[in-house]
């Protein structure tokens, strides 16, 4: 994985522990998302041979999407509205218009999007250990495939254009350190 220029701010995780059911409910909407963003990337003409390996991505999200569904039915917590992340619009407003670079773009904040939910996913495997074993097995079960998600975004994005791909990436880096410093107080993963 790419090193990523910020750390996850301080506050995130005792917003997130303090919160679990509007969590697990935006998860949830970011694992139903990915699906959709993964068939949406069929669009580029620079992806059109590589839409068995973004349907398996999507497939795997929608598995994950009912597994959380699986998850919230249990513990009787209602899937409700999604809230916006700010982190998540901030990268998808800075993409560029145009076929080539807008599906480099695109790659690079979903490769984000997978990396940071990855690290996410890592601390939330840990630190629930102690107070939720189930949704702790359940996050550490989630970052391989996540890692998984990252790379094959990234090299995808570097097939297209590799020096393009360093360019851009450079860019969407530093505005991730920007982006994951502001404050918003929500309780989402991103």
């Amino acid at each position: 994985m790419e090193m990523l220029r910020a750390q996850v701010p301080e506050d995130w995780l005792p917003r997130i522990l303090a919160n679990l059911p509007a969590v697990l409910v935006d998860h949830a909407h970011l694992e139903r998302k990915a699906a959709t963003t993964a068939i949406s990337l069929e669009r580029y003409r620079d992806l059109f041979g590589r839409v068995e390996e973004l349907n398996a991505i999507a497939i795997e999200e929608l598995q994950h999407f009912q597994l959380v569904l699986a998850l919230l039915k249990r513990r009787g917590i209602p899937f409700a509205q999604p809230h916006p992340s700010p982190w998540i619009s901030g990268l998808m407003h800075a993409m560029r218009k145009g076929m080539r670079m807008q599906a480099i773009d695109h790659l690079i904040c979903c490769a984000l999007i997978e990396g940071r939910s990855c690290e996410k996913f890592q601390i939330l495997g840990r630190e629930l250990r102690p107070i939720d074993a189930e949704l702790a097995t359940f996050y550490a079960s989630l970052v391989e495939s996540e890692g998984n998600h990252y790379a094959t975004y990234i090299l995808m994005a570097r097939a297209i254009d590799d020096t393009e791909t360093d360019r851009r990436l450079d860019f969407f880096l530093d505005l991730d350190a920007e982006l994951i410093r502001q404050p918003h107080g929500l309780a989402i993963l991103h």
